[in-house]
């Protein structure tokens, strides 16, 4: 195979799902890592791609936000191996925090199996999904604020109901997660109103499959060592399973 073909293909997977692993293209295309590796730095250098830690991403900047609808089709089975790992956390009668995003939309229906639980959460889908529960004993808290691209409500307004807030865990999704930016995202309002929810919280859970690692947005939310855990699935590789054992308080492994 001509090197134009596999880059065309690399391209086509990228696109597709919004990222590729390098092990995942080796075995596709049947040639080295190291071929994977030069085609991938060709087509980034040519700005087709944004190549990241073990793989390559669709062509973005760091402060580019896709919309929920953009993102949901997305590494679902990590997502649902993750949000069961993620509800393993909680226990009955507590009060949780989740954040905007695609996994802790997948989290929130897991979270329905837990009794008398209170929820606090700034995303519209997430309230969605609790709302449709008749279960009596499931308390949701809606902030206000600005809507975003992702379905967040954000600003001073969910800032100001956060910070009278105080629960036992925040269950939090991510843009991006990198070994020196820490946890990340493209919006700035976004990044305060997190960072509100984090201070509400007594610990802080991040779930974030794989792809992410690598990514950076616009603006961190937490560094690594402010986390007291990260859930992740498998397909994490070892120079990030590393990092993160060594900086975040425990790093969980979903299959």
């Amino acid at each position: 195979m001509l090197a134009r073909q596999r880059q065309e293909l690399i391209l086509d997977a990228v696109r597709t799902t919004g990222g590729a692993r390098v092990s995942e293209l080796v075995e596709r295309l049947g040639v080295s890592d190291m071929t994977v590796r030069r085609d991938i730095e060709v087509l980034a250098t040519r700005g087709l791609v944004t190549r990241v830690h073990g793989g390559a991403t669709a062509a973005g900047s760091s402060v580019e936000e896709p919309g929920f609808a953009a993102k949901a089709g997305l590494h679902t089975a990590a997502k649902q191996a993750i949000a069961a790992a993620a509800a393993a956390l909680i226990e009955p009668g507590a009060s949780v925090a989740l954040s905007a995003g695609t996994t802790t939309h997948a989290v929130a229906s897991v979270l329905l199996d837990i009794p008398r639980l209170t929820v606090v959460t700034n995303s519209l889908r997430v309230a969605e999904v609790l709302h449709e529960s008749p279960r009596a004993d499931l308390t949701v808290v809606l902030t206000g604020g600005e809507r975003t691209p992702s379905d967040a409500l954000v600003g001073p307004v969910a800032v100001a109901a956060l910070r009278r807030l105080h629960v036992d865990w925040l269950l939090m999704g991510v843009h991006g997660m990198d070994a020196e930016a820490g946890f990340t995202t493209p919006n700035l309002v976004e990044a305060e109103t997190n960072r509100a929810l984090v201070a509400s919280a007594r610990q802080v859970a991040v779930v974030a499959d794989s792809s992410k690692w690598g990514v950076v947005g616009l603006s961190t939310i937490a560094t690594l060592d402010e986390v007291d855990v990260v859930i992740c699935d498998d397909g994490l590789d070892s120079d990030a399973r590393k990092i993160l054992d060594n900086s975040c308080g425990r790093l969980v492994l979903a299959a």
